[in-house]
């Protein structure tokens, strides 16, 4: 018994559990890992996303940031060089500078916070992750606008 042609050596090795590749491929994209591997016994299965991750940093989006501050860039300039102690970006993804649409604000100028008060989140890859003042203090400056795509290490806040 002979195996059917252009199969020799191929059908042999491992079957391919399409359920499964599917499964990891959609945690890659709920996650933002660019790959990850099972291996269950002598079976391994490893999936990545190769050409995902150059699309993923859009330059529209990395353009959309460089365009806000080139229209204010008098006030900009001088403002990104008082903010080195800024409260950065923990990640890429949209700032959101209240619970909700419609919601009041998480803070303003002026405002008092205490080290571990909320003071915007930030949307990655349909999480919304809550960013933490670092320190107590007063919020001396808001450097992003409300659903504005951040960069990893952006400025967002002063708390002086």
């Amino acid at each position: 018994m002979s195996e059917p042609k252009g199969t020799s050596g191929r059908k042999s090795g491992m079957d391919i559990d399409s359920k499964l590749v599917r499964e990891l491929a959609e945690l890659l994209g709920e996650t933002g890992l660019t790959e990850i591997e099972v291996e269950d016994g002598e079976r391994k299965i490893r999936v990545a996303r190769g050409g995902m991750v150059a699309a993923m940093p859009a330059p529209v989006q990395m353009a959309a940031p460089a365009a806000a501050p080139a229209a204010t860039a008098p006030v900009a300039a001088p403002a990104a060089d008082n903010h080195a102690d800024a409260l950065k970006s923990p990640m890429v993804g949209t700032a959101y500078l209240s619970a909700e649409p419609g919601a009041a604000p998480f803070i303003e100028v002026g405002k008092q916070v205490s080290e571990g008060d909320t003071l915007l989140i930030v949307e990655a890859m349909k999480v919304m992750n809550p960013i933490t003042a670092d320190k107590a203090g007063t919020i001396k400056a808001i450097l992003v606008e409300n659903a504005q795509p951040i960069e990893f290490g952006q400025p967002l806040v002063v708390i002086g």
